[in-house]
């Protein structure tokens, strides 16, 4: 069954004078659990098709849906409200709040989300654990490795539990051995969570070990 949806969605940026199309009609579906990898050139408009794909920017046409909830529909509050809890986000770049501590930012989502303090700081630190920092709860993130802060947004993007995981070249900014270790954690926690992944990335490894594999190519997606 499908999970993720889109249909005939385009989006495209004014450059100056001039408007550049970076997605033309395009059609994607996910199924529930499914493990999707989008490959593509730098520049060709993978991260975005995630920003349209978890509500962090509006399409101009075409639809989205996320399981039962067709997102385009949404006012842009019950979008806010609908993607802080079914959809997390890792980036390549952490964007992690440098004031705060790992547990801190993990305890972020949960925070906006105005859940029980008790409630926030257990799920937190449970996942914090899970990925390997119970020795960095405290730390802030310039006391951490880069591989350490990509964990941590990993345990931020998932400790609303939700339903669908959008990572944007999670392992760009990180060497090798560190990034294939992300890399085993991601594919962990998409089990375990009983989650629904789209990952771009520009790594064949990573890519591979996706259920499948789709390359954004003039505005749409094809087979690789």
């Amino acid at each position: 069954m499908a999970f993720l949806v889109a249909a005939g969605v385009s989006k495209s940026y004014l450059v100056g004078r001039q408007r550049l199309d970076v997605l033309h009609d395009l059609d994607l579906s996910v199924e529930q659990g499914g493990m999707l990898a989008i490959v593509g050139a730098s520049g060709v408009g993978k991260s975005t098709l995630l920003n349209l794909l978890g509500g962090l920017d509006a399409a101009e046409a075409g639809t989205i849906r996320i399981g039962g909830t067709e997102l385009t529909a949404l006012s842009d509050p019950a979008r806010v409200a609908f993607r802080n809890r079914h959809v997390g986000f890792v980036f390549q770049f952490h964007h992690l709040l440098p004031e705060f501590s790992a547990l801190e930012n993990a305890e972020m989502p949960m925070r906006i989300a105005r859940l029980a303090p008790a409630e926030a700081r257990r799920r937190a630190e449970a996942l914090l654990t899970r990925v390997g920092l119970t020795e960095r709860l405290t730390h802030r993130p310039g006391m951490l490795s880069g591989g350490e802060q990509q964990r941590v947004a990993v345990a931020r993007a998932l400790v609303m539990h939700p339903s669908l995981l959008l990572a944007d070249e999670p392992t760009g900014d990180l060497d090798e051995q560190t990034a294939d270790a992300l890399h085993a954690l991601l594919r962990d926690m998409h089990r375990e969570f009983g989650l629904t992944s789209v990952i771009a990335t520009h790594n064949p490894r990573l890519a591979g070990q996706c259920d499948r594999v789709l390359r954004l190519h003039a505005g749409r997606l094809v087979e690789p």
